[in-house]
């Protein structure tokens, strides 16, 4: 049974006011989706101290996130696709919104880290029924190219602005004369964008084709269960008190990779899969899929490390450690924009090759930076409060490099986007946009634990070597290596020892980053052989023109 709701009527062609009010409906979605990854980061000491959340528990915060997003999204792909992109999208949207408010009023740990696991579920379901609606809306050719290059934008672009407005939000005390914990505002700007968004949906976005009753039951547990399993697994893997050998990252890999193997050959024999082969069939979409979890990854890594470096090296406060990731947000728009108006005229393979080799060639440079972290350096810079990287140069060492890595995304992200989503049967597009968002967020997870586990086998090294002449010259300063630092709870020997180690093990992710970023510019340059002129139409898989 087919149940097709016509309250707002796909846009004509022509209809340029329409479908610009339907862009920045959907592109809102996915920013606010986006910068949730990344807007609590800066706000979790202040969320630890205010709730008594322990160290290690704080990483839930990010994690619960991640994890129900991760999991969750072919399954919310594939709800677009049966009960209706529009209708899934909006719900999305409504419980992204509740989630938020809950998280923001949230008195206690359990509902904090609950809150934000409902919030993944919102993303699921909204995120890749917005990319499928870009599709099913906007018409093949330029105007499809510029929506598209529009939405790559705010992919980049909201980690960016996560950390901007996480830093300014957090700072705050009171709005409007009332007090307030900057922190949970955070949450609460969430919840008047989602409801709005949510309610001006039917008037701007058409609705899809519904196919009820042809929902994959087994394959939806095991596939979800499957992916929570395998992000879950990366993520431990990428927390230096975990790790690739702990029993709970093996226990979760090994129950991950089992049950998509079981979800591969459920999929293999159901009439009405959850995933259909048919998606991967594809020799162009199965490389933008490759290389949209690579490119990524690479990317996600470069915000954490840097992020980290600017404020515990250089000794950025939060709010100028956000600013000095502005310049990312600039270059995504140069980018995107150069993409869009080039993908016309220019084979996707030539755009998305260019712009992996100057993402490569970015994170390259930011893997030599240097730092005088010598034993004597770090000595001279504790005792007199300062950093070892203070006299970093922003403007010749930082923002030079942000600013290529986001061009270099940008120029990657659009084609990338289109072909993995161009020439989907109409009833596979939402499953489509679920496994493109799929692959990038587990991109991301392997990315960061496998650089994880560079910078600390490096930073450790370095440890171990500086930190004997450390303790020397603190003894021989007359201090005490193992009294606390005021304000923090490490020890003075623990905080010199970190000041002198952490940039080794960080330029070294970098640098492996480097080469994962060349690695997905091999595989666009080996086999995305899609021409240009394939993109401008509309048709069933298997139609080459030009």
């Amino acid at each position: 049974m087919t149940d097709l709701d016509t309250t707002a009527p796909r846009p004509a062609a022509g209809d340029s006011t329409r479908l610009g009010w339907a862009l920045v409906l959907i592109c809102t979605a996915q920013l606010m989706v986006v910068l949730d990854g990344t807007i609590t980061n800066i706000a979790l000491p202040f969320i630890g101290a205010d709730l008594g959340i322990s160290q290690a528990n704080l990483t839930w915060i990010v994690t619960g996130y991640a994890l129900a997003f991760g999991g969750l999204l072919l399954l919310g792909g594939r709800l677009g696709d049966l009960y209706g992109r529009r209708r899934v999208f909006m719900t999305g949207l409504v419980v992204f919104a509740v989630a938020s408010l809950l998280g923001g009023l949230a008195t206690s740990e359990a509902l904090l880290i609950g809150s934000r696991a409902l919030q993944g579920l919102g993303a699921a379901l909204a995120a890749p029924s917005a990319l499928a609606l870009i599709t099913t809306t906007f018409p093949a050719g330029p105007r499809r190219s510029r929506a598209f290059a529009v939405y790559a934008m705010m992919s980049g672009v909201g980690a960016a602005v996560g950390l901007i407005l996480g830093g300014w939000l957090t700072g705050l005390d009171s709005v409007l004369g009332v007090d307030v914990d900057g922190w949970r505002l955070t949450f609460l700007i969430n919840v008047p964008i989602g409801l709005v968004a949510a309610a001006v949906t039917p008037r701007l976005l058409p609705e899809s084709e519904t196919h009820p009753g042809q929902m994959d039951v087994p394959g939806a547990i095991t596939g979800t269960l499957g992916l929570l399993g395998i992000v879950f697994g990366l993520s431990r893997a990428g927390e230096e008190a975990y790790g690739w050998d702990h029993p709970q990252t093996i226990v979760a890999l090994v129950a991950g990779v089992a049950l998509l193997a079981v979800f591969a050959v459920i999929e293999s024999r159901v009439a009405h899969p959850l995933l259909p082969v048919r998606v991967f069939a594809n020799r162009t979409r199965a490389t933008s899929f490759v290389a949209m979890m690579i490119a990524p990854a690479a990317m996600f890594a470069m915000f954490f490390y840097l992020s980290l470096f600017v404020q515990q090296i250089v000794g950025y406060e939060p709010l100028r450690a956000g600013f000095a990731f502005l310049p990312f947000a600039v270059g995504m728009v140069i980018g995107a924009g150069s993409a869009s108006n080039l993908i016309n005229r220019v084979d996707p393979r030539f755009l998305a090759g260019t712009g992996t080799l100057i993402a490569a060639f970015s994170l390259f440079m930011f893997s030599r930076i240097t730092v005088d972290d010598s034993p004597q350096a770090v000595l001279t810079a504790l005792t007199g409060g300062d950093m070892i990287g203070a006299d970093l140069n922003y403007w010749a060492h930082i923002f030079p490099f942000v600013l290529t890595m986001s061009i270099g995304m940008g120029l990657t992200f659009v084609p990338l986007t289109l072909t993995a989503v161009h020439h989907l049967r109409p009833e596979d597009t939402g499953i489509g946009s679920g496994v493109l968002n799929t692959m990038q967020q587990v991109g991301g997870a392997l990315g960061l634990a496998m650089l994880s586990t560079v910078a600390l086998h490096f930073t450790n090294g370095r440890a171990e070597e500086i930190a004997g002449p450390l303790t020397q010259g603190l003894t021989a300063n007359g201090g005490d290596p193992t009294a606390t630092v005021p304000g923090t709870d490490l020890s003075f020997l623990e905080a010199a020892v970190f000041q002198g180690s952490f940039t080794e093990g960080a330029t070294h992710a970098f640098l492996v980053g480097s080469i994962m970023m060349l690695a997905a510019s091999a595989v666009i340059w080996l086999f995305l052989d899609v021409k240009h002129t394939e993109l401008a139409t509309d048709g069933p898989e298997g139609v080459h023109v030009g």
